[in-house]
């Protein structure tokens, strides 16, 4: 019993947190390439450039002024642009990744080094060859990669030129970089995801919309966004039948503060806005009916054209995959005791331990979030993002004694092995987040790492990015080779 034979151990990267490369191989400009660098106290930003010339700074959620465009500003440290510069060291680094045993090897193509404006009419063969020579190195090891198509990075010509997502066009120019993308590695990738947490692309970062908070204008865009989700699996198993195409959704496991009905009504609601709805979409290929009344209530009318509701049913997925780091309690009480979380806080939870983050660490519910996804939709399930973000500090000796990351580890990877043992739920893969240490997604520092290996740069890209390995790197690397059976 245990982990199936062929379970996909891995680990977890995207471009625009780890490849660096910017402007390299031609590669063009992403909203990513835009946002600043932040901390705990001090939220990312974005610089904008106003009609008339002026420059401004706002956060990164802010909506951006019409006609307002964001800008890199060479006087403002960008994290994004180096990273931990995968883009120079992938050889390296797949050998780090093949040394521990990896099974699989989840990254994310910069759709800005294939289409560098998004709506290029032919790809940059420079960017193409870049991802074969990774794949090959790849499958030196036998290394199978995960491929993530969109992983926050729109290019941003199509938010300057479009609005991004807000404009169907998008989905178009999305459709030829996957065709490229499909073609081009038909051979040398099997497992796709179509969106990063799709469930988090709400701003003008991920969408490229100035006015991201409209919520006519964000619900047109998530549409787009469903509809190309959709048109790229089916376009997909067109080109490869054997592709496996999964979808990919920011995983917060709710609970209602108490027993009161109130509470338990406010959990189901915050549950189907946040996450279910894109589960329901992608599975089942329909919008479900609390979600049709929800843009009811708010006189919201997606426009829409015919056949639609055809190319939602066709594209249907054939995995999920999420990401899990931290439960989250909803109250309709006024508690003002807060914890944090990935994007999104919550009222305290008592009965957990927090990361040095302020994140709830929950091992077992990374099991009942397993459950109720494979009751729900009776498909195979992966973990694609799991880990601690935490300061790691190296000792005199070299080491670096990263306990508290195989503890947080160990204790998710049993409640995995539950799942399956205890349960029968069906999970085929597991890769924690940022194998590698990288930027933060949301405080963009590198102080708060997550790798099982070390990399010598800081918060404002000063290092040599010379790799280490920490203790979580031998002891992963025996996970792997007793198929989870040995977690000591």
């Amino acid at each position: 019993m245990g982990f199936p034979k062929d379970f996909l151990w891995g680990g977890a990267t995207a471009a625009n947190q780890y490849e660096g490369g910017y402007l390299s191989g031609g590669k063009g400009l992403a909203t990513a390439d835009t946002i600043t660098n932040g901390d705990q106290k001090h939220p990312r930003r974005i610089m904008i450039e106003l009609e008339d010339g002026t420059k401004k700074e706002i956060n990164r959620f802010e909506d951006v002024p019409k006609g307002a465009k964001a800008i890199v500003d060479e006087d403002v440290y960008y994290p994004s642009h180096v990273a931990t510069d995968f883009y120079h060291h992938y050889k390296e680094d797949i050998a780090l990744m093949g040394e521990m045993g990896y099974k699989t090897f989840r990254m994310s193509i910069n759709w800005s080094r294939i289409f560098p404006h998004g709506d290029d009419d032919q790809p940059n063969e420079e960017g193409l060859k870049f991802y074969d020579d990774v794949f090959d190195e790849c499958h030196k090891y036998g290394i199978e990669p995960l491929v993530t198509i969109n992983h926050f990075d729109l290019p941003l010509h199509l938010s300057y030129q479009y609005e991004g997502w807000l404009d169907r066009r998008t989905i178009d120019f999305f459709m030829n970089y996957c065709r490229t993308i499909f073609t081009r590695y038909q051979n040398k990738v099997k497992y796709w995801l179509t969106f990063n947490e799709i469930n988090f692309l709400r701003d003008y970062s991920t969408l490229g919309i100035t006015e991201a908070s409209n919520p006519q204008k964000q619900q047109q865009a998530i549409y787009h966004l469903l509809l190309a989700s959709a048109k790229a699996v089916y376009l997909g198993h067109q080109i490869n039948p054997d592709f496996q195409i999964g979808l990919m959704i920011a995983n917060i496991l709710f609970y209602p503060e108490t027993c009161h009905p109130d509470d338990a009504i406010a959990e189901m609601e915050m549950a189907r806005d946040f996450k279910d709805f894109y589960y329901d979409v992608q599975c089942r290929g329909y919008y479900p009916a609390y979600k049709l009344k929800e843009l009811e209530r708010q006189n919201i009318i997606l426009q829409k054209e015919d056949g639609d509701e055809q190319i939602l049913l066709l594209g249907t997925v054939d995995f999920i995959s999420f990401s899990y780091y931290n439960s989250s309690v909803i109250s309709t009480h006024g508690n003002n005791e807060k914890s944090g979380g990935n994007q999104l806080g919550g009222v305290k939870n008592p009965y957990l331990e927090e990361s040095e983050w302020g994140w709830p660490i929950d091992p077992q519910g990374l099991r009942l979030v397993l459950n109720r996804l494979y009751d729900k939709y009776q498909l195979p399930l992966m973990i694609v993002e799991n880990g601690l973000g935490a300061l790691d500090t190296i000792e005199e000796d070299g080491s670096i004694q990263d306990d508290y990351r195989i503890d947080y580890l160990r204790k998710h990877i049993q409640q995995i092995q539950k799942a399956i043992e205890y349960d029968g739920v069906d999970v085929i893969g597991y890769t924690p987040w940022g194998c590698i240490d990288l930027v933060s997604a949301g405080t963009g520092e590198m102080k708060k790492r997550y790798g099982f290996v070390y990399v010598d740069m800081d918060d404002f890209g000063e290092g040599t990015l010379k790799r280490i390995r920490k203790k979580s790197f031998s002891w992963y690397k025996k996970v792997i080779e007793t198929n989870g059976e040995d977690l000591d």
